[in-house]
């Protein structure tokens, strides 16, 4: 054992910079993968992120005008109070759009506990600050209904159905739920002089708890109640409430980061590994001495085992420590969500995790080297005698004949020398490529539903619904609709609530458009309506029910039966997709004196929705409900961000791959360009030749890892959209100038990595690379 260890410290001393190339290599990919994962985690849990930034709450009480809320303070298990505020419920409108909101008295300076986290603008400033109309923040949920923007203008009815007009000063996100149309008011927040002004008697309270263990929750809303009466409060809001409604999303996209995580730690632990098998090739010549004085295979094999475990755990452990301590301080997105990820659920596991799945992997590639060390003969100048290229073939004689640049064919004659072994290579500069171009398609996928909402699942921009029983009738409201020139079509709607077979579960039926104008649902597999009882359905809804395009469905609608045909699956985004559509027609048919209860309008290919939507409200005097159909796209918008880390993070793995593999070819072609030189090669020619083969074998691999890369994307987004109900045949390829980028991008990279080792190895003298007959 001395003898090994001391053989390892003298390897050690004659080869410290592949020493310190294995440690920052493993250093580097430990590195981005833990970045990567705090970047995974801060987007794919938008709730825990925002509750963890702004100290929520994690109860909510809304109580009626009386009640003692001080008395909350003394409840055993409370660690602090958010307020009470003193709320008004408002409606808020703007462009045409309504929205019940239920306005909160704020101070100038935010609260400690549950803190809205301003997202844009600015929090509330007093009047004598140059706030002459007042101010309001808006929850981001409401502001998007709004399609409000910090400095655009509001209007707000109170109590007393007295109109104000308010200042958008900024928006901002909060740990609750969420508004949606149909569903609860919205949260905005003015000062307490302004919210006098608009709701001059004492209507509520709302205040936020937050527990010192989160687990005691139903035990302290319970005491809470006891506290104040139960006839004082009027609504109890629950931490698990909110996170429940962004569980969808989170689901979707820890999914697909988890498949993008595990294939960004196998290129990573491939390279690493290569890095070290690479090493251990380069000492083959020494470990054949070693043999001759004595060493056993196992000696040779521990020697390498344990020394090269020593560089990973160090290269790992200075990785892990660098993150720990300055991942922080990263400007940007990065740092943040560096800082965040410390506080998520899951921090402490992918710390260590990442680094403990890493060395494993690179023990088990070390472990296999170190055998095949263990296995070299003790006869130095064996090596000498084996080929170390393919012999010229004919097609690469025949090319010299043709004064085709030496540099060209020896280049391909060293990428592609030996069939087999020749893959190898390729595979694992091709994994990284492989992967980029997976995340690619994703962010082509997520482009189509911001550029191209038709193509999946939202053809409509805006919803049209009218007041009732004071707004207009159908036939003046599609005069008023007529006018709007940017309008492409109206298709009148209606939806209710339906009962599976069974009534174990409950489904929307959707009547749209009609038998002569029939809606423009996007129909991947199948046909659309064109019949009478003929409907389509969404991927949840097949799923749920067990049934295929081509089977009719039965349904319960309001105590009476609904019998449809399904003729076709469209891309459905709305409730896991478990929505049926037919015409309005078909349910006239059950039901004759229905009548629409929106208007769904497809706009000309250009048309600014908001633009349309306040022309429409100015045409309408004010009698419309406008609202922007939602977009999936708002709710996957932070993988962006996430996808550009992972870009970057796999292309520096694939960068650590291709320079392991342009130092081991250089190496194992020593004596070829010891020949080359003696039959007259000049260094320029040489180093071309390696230039060129790095290069080629950059443009296989890329070829072949974009291809993959395609088919394998599109199949796992579309896998994505049918686990989560939307449906098969959302994804969408990058297009073609940039999967021609990604490989010139690679080609690119090789040439640059080899450049400098390239030159190097022409300038070396012929007595130089004598020891490489060895």
């Amino acid at each position: 054992m001395r003898a090994t260890l001391r053989w390892a410290q003298a390897d050690f001393r004659a080869h410290r910079g592949e020493a310190l190339f294995v440690v920052l290599a493993s250093a580097g990919v430990i590195a981005s993968l833990l970045l990567a994962g705090a970047l995974f985690s801060y987007a794919a849990n938008p709730w825990q992120r925002v509750f963890n930034q702004s100290q929520g709450a994690h109860i909510w009480l809304h109580t009626r005008g009386g009640a003692d809320m001080d008395a909350l303070s003394g409840v055993d298990g409370v660690a602090a109070l958010s307020g009470p505020y003193r709320t008004a419920a408002t409606t808020v409108e703007s462009r045409g759009t309504r929205v019940g909101v239920t306005l909160r008295a704020a101070e100038a300076a935010p609260p400690e506990t549950g803190r809205p986290l301003v997202t844009a603008g600015g929090w509330l400033a007093r009047p004598d600050d140059g706030d002459r109309d007042g101010s309001v923040v808006l929850e981001d949920s409401v502001a998007r209904a709004l399609w409000a923007e910090p400095g655009d203008t509001v209007r707000v009815t109170g109590p007393d159905g007295a109109p104000h007009v308010l200042r958008v000063g900024g928006i901002a996100e909060v740990a609750e739920p969420r508004y949606q149309p149909g569903g609860g008011p919205g949260i905005g927040w003015v000062l307490p002089g302004t919210l006098d002004e608009i709701a001059r008697e004492d209507t509520g309270r709302s205040v936020g708890l937050r527990l010192e263990d989160p687990g005691d929750t139903d035990f302290i809303v319970q005491r809470a109640v006891t506290v104040l009466g139960a006839d004082r409060v009027a609504q109890v809001t629950k931490w698990q409430q909110a996170r429940a409604e962004a569980g969808g999303d989170d689901r979707l996209l820890g999914k697909m980061f988890a498949v993008f995580g595990l294939g960004a730690l196998l290129a990573a632990a491939l390279a690493a590994s290569g890095a070290i098998g690479a090493r251990v090739r380069g000492q083959l010549r020494d470990i054949a001495v070693l043999k001759a004085i004595g060493f056993t295979p196992g000696q040779v094999t521990r020697g390498f085992l344990v020394q090269h475990l020593a560089f990973a755990l160090l290269g790992v452990a200075l990785g892990t420590a660098a993150i720990a301590l300055m991942g922080a301080r990263i400007p940007g997105r990065i740092g943040e969500a560096a800082a965040v990820w410390q506080d998520l659920p899951g921090h402490t596991a992918l710390m260590i995790g990442i680094p403990c799945g890493a060395v494993l992997l690179i023990a088990a590639a070390t472990g296999l080297s170190a055998w095949r060390a263990g296995r070299v003969p003790p006869v130095p100048v064996a090596r000498a005698a084996l080929p170390s290229a393919a012999p010229m073939t004919a097609l690469g004689r025949r090319a010299l004949g043709m004064r085709v640049p030496p540099a060209l064919v020896l280049g391909w004659r060293a990428a592609f020398a030996r069939g087999g072994r020749t893959l190898v290579p390729v595979a694992r500069l091709a994994l990284p490529l492989l992967l980029i171009t997976v995340a690619l398609v994703a962010w082509s996928t997520l482009d189509q539903f911001r550029s191209r909402p038709a193509q999946v699942g939202r053809p409509a921009a805006l919803t049209v619904r009218a007041d009732q029983p004071a707004g207009p009738s159908d036939s003046e409201l599609e005069k008023t609709l007529a006018t709007v020139p940017d309008i492409a079509a109206v298709h009148p709607g209606a939806e209710m609530a339906a009962l599976v077979p069974g009534q174990t579960g409950t489904i929307t039926l959707r009547g749209l458009g009609t038998a002569r104008h029939p809606y423009p649902s996007t129909v991947v597999e199948g046909r659309a309506v064109g019949g009478p009882d003929e409907a389509v359905a969404g991927q949840g809804l097949l799923d749920l029910l067990g049934v295929r395009v081509g089977d009719w469905v039965r349904m319960t609608v309001g105590g009476r039966p609904q019998i449809l045909h399904l003729v076709g699956r469209t891309i459905e985004p709305e409730s896991g997709g478990r929505v049926i559509t037919t015409t309005l027609d078909a349910l006239r048919e059950r039901e004759p004196q229905l009548r629409p209860a929106f208007h769904a309008l497809v706009l000309h290919e250009g048309a600014d929705p908001r633009a349309v939507s306040g022309t429409l409200a100015l045409a309408a005097g004010g009698t419309l409900e406008i609202r922007e159909t939602p977009n999936p796209a708002d709710r996957l918008e932070p993988a962006r961000g996430v996808i550009a880390a992972l870009i970057a993070v796999l292309a520096l793995i694939g960068l650590t791959e291709l320079l392991t593999q342009i130092s081991t070819g250089v190496r194992d072609r020593g004596r070829d360009l010891l020949a080359l030189k003696a039959i007259g090669l000049t260094p320029r020619q040489i180093g071309a030749m390696i230039v060129t083969a790095a290069g080629l074998t950059a443009l296989v691999s890329a070829v072949v890892g974009t291809a993959v890369g395609a088919l394998a994307g599109s199949w796992l987004v579309d896998t994505q959209g049918a686990s989560s109900g939307i449906g098969a045949g959302i994804a969408r390829l990058p297009s073609l100038p940039v999967l021609v980028m990604v490989v010139v991008g690679a080609v690119l990279g090789a040439v640059a990595a080899a450049a400098l080792p390239a030159t190097r190895a022409a300038r070396r003298r012929l007595a130089d690379s004598l020891s490489e007959t060895l």
